[in-house]
């Protein structure tokens, strides 16, 4: 006789939902502060499962990552779009890459020492609310159903639609690790954006290089726009940026990594009923006008850890008011094309010093210092869009296809 049982259902304090950068953070410190019992659930080997992914910050001395770190750089290069170039030194931050598979050992080896941690490899198929806590039905790789409930539950899974927003663009890009037979790399320096790429109708477009050694790296093709392009489009434009542009020869595409990031000033619930909370960018960690995440997700993530310490289940808001105004007054003025994108983000890294515009972008400035900032921005189209802004309806956009934070 044979058939497919259920298996009992478990209960622990916290669970959280998928083990993407926002799951696994929280994941990591929670074990860090001596959490009660949690379960990370992640999804098994086959297609929901997603590939080797990069996530990229910037940080300031040791770090809780310091051992799942591919390789960091102290200087960062921006190219304008007729080939001149600006090469900032941020000091004391540096720019690090973390690989998604480095940075699940990391974790599963925390979980693994922890007491009360546990990692499930199932797919989680719901997430609702119940009279004293929350509870999580997922099938395992083995098609057993399971019935996990908890005091609460963190889910980062991507939304299935989007807010309504008054602009929305998207952040997507393909990328190539690639292998020359010649060195034609310089490891200490990252191209954060080179616009030496042709420019689309709609949006920016850009080219970012991360060496990992004079005859290795990450070289990614990225857009803002309206829609993503078709993989054969994105490698077409891979192509010509490689051999065209950076000249690289003859090389060797080891892998390739695909995603797409919302850019979005729609406003993101974080809470879904009383135990039943959204991170990441979910939860709207995704920086609007710039699709930086990670830096978001670990002040998500350190603040959630210490509330449950504490007792409490609160997930605070990932970037601050001034911040979100400032990204939907940039990301109008994008979208509109009042603003030329590329001039506009190399005139920044040209007028404003680096480790004031890196912390800038993580939201980590005063509001003088912000002052200091705006005044170097095309101050008459930027006045232009903050007085229309209030006057836009917000309205449903399409959600991205697919997911994939790198920043």
């Amino acid at each position: 006789m044979s058939g497919r049982f259920d298996a009992p259902d478990e209960t622990s304090d916290v669970v959280i939902v998928g083990g993407g950068a926002s799951g696994l953070s929280l994941a990591h410190r929670l074990t860090a502060v001596g959490s009660p019992t949690m379960t990370l659930v992640e999804a098994p080997d086959g297609p929901r499962r997603p590939p080797e992914r990069t996530w990229c910050y910037w940080d300031q001395g040791t770090g809780d990552f310091d051992e799942a770190i591919t390789a960091s750089w102290s200087r960062l290069r921006i190219h304008a779009t007729d080939g001149s170039q600006v090469t900032a030194d941020p000091s004391p931050l540096r720019y690090h890459m973390l690989r998604s598979t480095a940075f699940e050992r990391l974790v599963h080896s925390r979980l693994a020492l922890s007491p009360g941690g546990r990692l499930l490899r199932a797919t989680a198929d719901t997430v609702r609310n119940t009279v004293d806590g929350a509870e999580v039905r997922c099938t395992g790789a083995d098609g057993r159903t399971l019935t996990l409930r908890a005091r609460h539950v963190f889910d980062s899974r991507p939304r299935r639609d989007l807010p309504p927003a008054r602009t929305q663009l998207m952040q997507h890009f393909r990328g190539w690790l690639v292998h020359t037979d010649a060195d034609r790399f310089d490891p200490t320096v990252a191209d954060l954006m080179d616009f030496r790429v042709p420019q689309p109708a709609h949006g920016l477009a850009f080219g970012y290089v991360l060496p990992l050694a004079p005859d290795r790296a990450l070289v990614e093709y990225t857009e803002f726009s309206r829609a993503p392009l078709t993989t054969s489009a994105y490698e077409t434009a891979l192509a010509h940026y490689s051999r065209d542009i950076l000249e690289l020869g003859v090389f060797t595409v080891v892998s390739a990594e695909q995603g797409v990031i919302p850019m979005t000033d729609g406003r993101f619930a974080r809470r879904i009923g009383p135990a039943v909370h959204r991170i990441g960018t979910a939860g709207g960690a995704t920086r609007p006008a710039t699709g930086y995440t990670f830096a978001a997700v670990q002040r998500q993530s350190r603040a959630v850890a210490a509330a449950l310490r504490d007792g409490r289940a609160i997930v605070p808001p990932p970037h601050g008011r001034r911040a979100l105004a400032m990204d939907a007054v940039l990301l109008r003025a994008l979208d509109t094309g009042r603003i030329d994108g590329p001039d506009f983000f190399t005139g920044l890294f040209r007028r404003i010093p680096p480790e004031r515009l890196l912390r800038f972008l993580d939201g980590a400035t005063s509001p003088w210092e912000e002052w200091g900032i705006g005044l170097r921005t095309p101050i008459g189209p930027m006045l232009r869009t903050a007085v229309e802004l209030p006057f836009l309806p917000r309205r449903s956009h399409p959600a991205p296809r697919s997911g994939g934070n790198r920043r």
